[in-house]
């Protein structure tokens, strides 16, 4: 049997930054452990430094390969004190070991050093290259004869009796329990103190401490790890959340993940027919087998080696028997007859009472031979397998289905996954050398030039530059322009660059560039290359200059293709920045309730082939379809892996226009939406199980329309609170996005590409996931106008004021004496606020605190859905979702644009005035220092003069309780005119007055 290949790690341990002086004159001297599998390797001391260079490279056999995502990469940082005194600790990095990529994808990333404790005092960063690389094992010896074997020798004698130590050694590592605490403690124990500097320092490898390592690397005559180890760690990676479980995962591994126990067991019947065997072994005809329950009947395709290895599941509840048979014919051409005739081969029969259930983790159900009863052919047997199962079983997914029309693509469950995106970074810095042209005419003309670069489909634009009236030698125009593009795995081979001459509408040249030999970077730390490319132009002109760009693919951003305020994932690009789970999600999508008809079946009679899609990260869900009925139920579950709370969950509800038996059809149908169903992971108490009914609103543009019902269970599971309450205080993205943020409208952009190729890498699926689908699904509409979302925000806007209005109403009513002992409460705590300042925080803070605590008991239970009154579709008129519905640019009369513009200029005067009023009340305080209105900031002057020998008189304490009482006063004492300050106010003057 040949061997796999050996697989190691590699660990390039760079450099650190700012690191934490430790030694007492304000430097440390800092050298890097580094643990995996058992396995230890040190770094050199960097003397008094705390931004240390190691440039060292540390290599780490991995035992398992399988079981590598689960394994952990710790580097710890130490003060080498050189006083044979325990080192002090400077910090460590935790890399799980899904992040590791193959060598070739490497990049140097800067960690951030974590604290071991919360009481360390931590700082600094550790930049870092982790790869693997598979090497392929030596070639094996050549076998030697019996009588030509090597005899034993002294010298492998001790390999053989170092084996039952080694096994000893491995008992009690298995007996010791495996936890984090245990871990660390004990490598902390193990810990010596950092050997004396050498005069000639060792390898980095040799420069280990001389610790005691539980697990050391193989040797060749090490024993190499059992069977059981090996089962037992693949135990774990099944069982164990990682990262690397991102890869598209078949829906029966998805099935074994989850219990089940978020959804009702439904009973099917399988039958799993296998082959047949007949008493005529030469015959050659084509053979089927041909199932029977009632009036449902189901037969497998004609082969002739009468091997067909199929399995059919039943919905039990639709059954109208109470027996099954399975029979067996063969399709006989006779001479000189085109037509061919059917003949039996035998029939076998089962009770369905007598059908043994079987209910996963059993082992399936082992076919048997089965004689067929037949008075024509006699000796002819069939092999089946017949049970009661549910829709657990991992059978069920490559069975023919009852209820989802058989084995049809289109209706099949399926599970897929968003293409990988990165954002490509070209930088234009300048050309040189280029070629416009030659003659009186070129060095008259005032050449305008711009680069545009195209990937794919999209194509972006520098700006225009002027070269001058210079040869045209020496045109050398500098952009020094970024121009982002959207890249999706596997890249577009090529990258186009081309210069273009706007006076002559002609291009220069152009370059073509590998995407995949770009340079990929997970911080703007790292520092790019410039590269030139030679321009070539056409046959005739193979070189037209050259051109000077920077390029890169940033995996250090998170490539949005979801709005915004309904995103699902924030995870960086790149592989390394990936961060170990918080959580898991598992939905449970029962079924649905009185759903309306969308289609005509027949031309008679409405009918409803409903799917749902569930969208969380770059993971899409498909259900079965459930063909013709109002009220299916799918009972199907799923999971997610969940690496922020603050995150939505989409599951949508569509009808499956794409069943169709004729390919022409097929092609020109569309799958119509049902609904969509939207719940946000932080409002969901962890560990709890909801189950509600929400509703399936649709917008349609004779308004919004209830489709029905659908049920489902939700569960958010997570191991570690204090990993949950961490992710709350960390940014929402990624770092780039915050050091070298894009623009608000380039960002618009991007997200619209991104949802492009999404869109088209999942239409390429089998079966696809529409366009459509995909587009509602990831709301790619939310950019257009809509007067009733204008309409919806507004109210939103002036809802959250509503509590600025009833707070000031609550203190207008104090103010002019409503409840007068209220009033008088007010005027007592005034007074304790004035002479006791130091309990007005606390006082705030606990009532505060006493508020949010009575209002735990009413907080909201249910996930809350799409609110069609907060959505403003029921107060809005059939031309607004007219509309709304309308494509860009519009395809609507002009009447119907003149009267759309007509109300849209009325609403954006009544904007036009709000900002007005608002940019006065600015302009009057700008007014009043800059003597525009002498005499009104000549009264500001002498009240400012007044005030100060006033302040400067009066305590402040006094003052506060002087004005507090004054604003207080009764009703009795006030003037209904405007006060005085208010008057003088709005006197100021404006710009208003100079607007044309």
């Amino acid at each position: 049997m040949a061997e796999t290949c050996t697989r190691k790690l590699i660990v390039e341990v760079c450099n650190a930054r700012n690191l934490m002086p430790k030694d007492g004159q304000g430097t440390a001297s800092a050298f890097a452990t580094v643990d995996f599998d058992g396995q230890r390797r040190r770094t050199k001391t960097k003397l008094r430094d705390l931004n240390p260079e190691w440039d060292e490279k540390l290599e780490f056999l991995v035992h398992d390969t399988d079981s590598m995502a689960t394994e952990t990469l710790e580097i710890s940082l130490y003060n080498d004190k050189k006083t044979g005194k325990r080192s002090t600790f400077l910090g460590k990095v935790r890399i799980a070991g899904s992040a590791f990529v193959k060598s070739g994808g490497e990049t140097l990333v800067y960690y951030p050093l974590e604290k071991r404790s919360v009481f360390s005092q931590i700082k600094g960063e550790l930049g870092l290259k982790v790869y693997y690389i598979d090497e392929d094992p030596p070639a094996p010896p050549a076998e030697q004869k019996p009588e030509e074997k090597a005899p034993e020798t002294e010298e492998n004698k001790p390999a053989e009796e170092a084996k039952p130590e080694e096994e000893k050694r491995e008992e009690e590592k298995k007996e010791e329990p495996k936890t984090e605490s245990n871990k660390e403690a004990k490598k902390e124990e193990e810990k010596p103190s950092p050997p004396p500097q050498e005069e000639n320092p060792k390898k980095p490898e040799e420069a280990a401490p001389p610790v005691k390592v539980e697990n050391p690397p193989l040797a060749e005559n090490e024993k190499k790890p059992s069977k059981e180890e090996k089962e037992k760690a693949e135990i774990v990676k099944r069982s164990e959340v990682t990262i690397g479980d991102l890869e598209l995962r078949s829906l029966s591994s998805d099935r074994g993940r989850s219990a089940y126990d978020l959804v009702d067991r439904m009973p099917f019947l399988y039958v799993r027919v296998v082959k047949a065997k007949t008493g005529n072994n030469e015959s050659k005809s084509p053979v089927y087998a041909k199932l029977m329950i009632g009036t449902h009947s189901i037969k497998t395709k004609s082969q002739s080696d009468k091997d067909w290895d199929k399995v059919f599941a039943f919905d039990k509840e639709g059954l109208n028997s109470t027996s099954l048979e399975v029979s067996v014919w063969t399709e006989e051409k006779k001479e000189n007859e085109e037509a061919t005739q059917e003949c039996s081969l035998g029939t076998v029969s089962f009770d369905l009472q007598e059908v043994p259930n079987r209910v996963p983790p059993d082992s399936p159900l082992a076919p048997q031979w089965y004689a067929l009863e037949s008075e024509n052919s006699a000796g002819n047997e069939v092999m089946l397998a017949v049970w009661i199962g549910t829709q657990a079983d991992e059978a069920f997914q490559e069975a023919w289905q009852s209820d989802s029309g058989g084995f049809l693509p289109e209706t099949r469950a399926k599970v897929y996954l968003s293409p990988k995106l990165w954002y490509l970074r070209l930088t234009v810095i300048q050309t040189q050398d280029l070629h416009l042209g030659s003659g009186p005419e070129a060095k008259a003309r005032n050449p305008e030039l711009y680069v545009k670069a195209q990937l794919g489909a999209q194509l972006f634009k520098t700006g225009r530059t002027s070269v001058g009236s210079t040869s045209a030698s020496s045109a050398n125009p500098t952009w020094n322009e970024d121009l982002v593009f959207v890249a999706a795995e596997p890249f577009e081979p090529f990258l186009t660059v081309t210069v273009e001459d706007v006076t002559n509408g002609q291009s220069v040249g152009h370059a073509k560039i590998h995407v995949a030999s770009i340079e990929r970077r997970t911080d703007d730390r790292a520092e790019l290359k410039s590269r030139w490319f030679n321009l070539v132009g056409d046959e005739t002109k193979p070189y037209t200059g050259r051109i000077h760009v920077r390029m890169c693919l940033e995996g250090g951003y998170h490539v949005l293709d979801e709005a915004a305020h309904v995103t699902s994932d924030v995870r960086a690009a790149a592989k390394q920045l990936a961060k170990a789970p918080i959580g898991l999600l598992e939905v449970g999508i029962r079924g649905a309730t009185n759903l309306l008809p969308v289609k005509t079946k027949d031309g008679t009679r409405g009918t409803t082939d409903a799917y749902v899609v569930a969208k969380y990260g770059p993971k899409w869900v498909r259900t079965r379809t459930i063909l013709d009925r109002f009220n299916p139920w799918w009972n199907e579950q799923y999971t997610w892996d969940v690496y922020d709370p603050c995150t939505v969950l989409t599951i949508g509800v569509f009808d499956n226009g794409r069943y169709k038996h004729d390919e022409a059809a097929r092609k020109q149908g569309k799958d119509v939406r049902v609904g969509k169903v939207r719940i946000r992971l932080s409002t969901l108490d962890t560990n709890r199980v909801y189950l509600n009914q929400y509703s399936l609103m649709v917008l349609l543009p004779s308004g919004a329309k209830k489709m029905g019902e659908i049920e489902i269970a939700v569960r958010f599971s997570c191991s570690s609170w204090l990993s949950l309450i961490q992710a709350y205080t960390s940014p929402m993205l990624p770092r780039m996005h915050y050091v070298k943020p894009l623009g608000p409208t380039q960002q618009d952009i991007l997200r619209h590409i991104a949802m492009r190729l999404v869109a088209a890498w999942l239409t390429k699926s089998e079966p696809p996931l529409g366009q459509e689908v995909v587009q509602f699904m990831l709301d790619s509409d939310t950019h257009m106008w809509s007067m009733r979302r204008s309409k919806a925000n507004w109210f939103r806007v002036v809802e959250c004021l509503k509590r600025v209005a009833t707070l000031a109403r609550w203190t207008e009513g104090i103010r002019t004496w409503v409840h007068p002992p209220t009033s008088v409460l007010m005027h007592v705590l005034l007074v304790t606020v004035v002479l006791f300042p130091h309990m007005v925080l606390p006082t705030i803070f606990m009532y505060a605190f006493l508020i949010l605590v009575f209002k735990f008991h009413y907080r909201q239970r249910v996930p809350l859905n799409m609110d069609s009154r907060l959505s403003y579709v029921d107060m809005v008129g059939l031309d607004e979702l007219d509309e709304e519905f309308d494509g860009f640019p519009t395809t609507r009369s002009q009447d119907v644009v003149r009267i759309r513009y007509d109300r849209l200029r009325a609403l954006a005067g009544r904007a036009q005035t709000l900002l007005g009023d608002f940019a006065a009340h600015g302009e009057r305080l700008e007014a009043l220092w800059n003597w525009r209105d002498p005499r009104a900031t000549g009264i500001f002057v002498v009240f400012c003069l007044v005030a100060s020998l006033v302040f400067y008189v009066v305590p402040f304490k006094v003052f506060v309780l002087g004005f507090g009482f004054y604003h207080l006063r009764h009703p009795r004492f006030r003037d209904d005119m405007p006060s005085i300050s208010v008057s003088f106010f709005r006197r100021l003057p404006s710009f208003s007055d100079q607007i044309l």
